[in-house]
């Protein structure tokens, strides 16, 4: 069964020569999200905050840790991998509620999140 409820029909063929991948046998996942800041913000407060986020967040697990770390200098932001993990059942909450909390929390320390932007220029020739 798929998250969309699906029920997917492995044939045997592909089950011989392919993987198969069981999100839930290990009890726990990690949600893996991109966070992008601009390049004025400040990182390791950033980092803090984010970190302080998944830690304030009871579905999310201590052991192991959550990490934040920069992941990639992008075009227009600093982006930042974060990396909580939580039992398979709160996946989902933990991914929404990680994206959606980490817009408030990063506004709420003034640290902006960027989004692409183009300036154009208009030059009027005289004819």
């Amino acid at each position: 069964m798929t998250p969309q409820n699906k029920r997917v029909i492995v044939p045997n063929g592909a089950m011989s020569n392919g993987s198969v991948t069981n999100f839930s046998a290990e009890g726990q996942l990690r949600v893996d999200l991109t966070v992008g800041v601009s390049y004025e913000a400040d990182v390791p407060k950033a980092k803090e905050v984010l970190t302080k986020m998944m830690q304030d967040n009871p579905k999310v697990l201590q052991d192991p840790a959550p990490m934040v770390a920069v992941s990639e200098l992008a075009d227009s932001s600093v982006n930042l991998a974060v990396r909580p993990w939580c039992n398979v059942a709160d996946y989902w909450d933990v991914y929404f509620e990680t994206t959606e909390l980490a817009k408030k929390v990063l506004d709420e320390h003034g640290i902006v999140i960027p989004f692409p932007q183009r300036d154009v220029h208009l030059f009027q020739e005289s004819a």
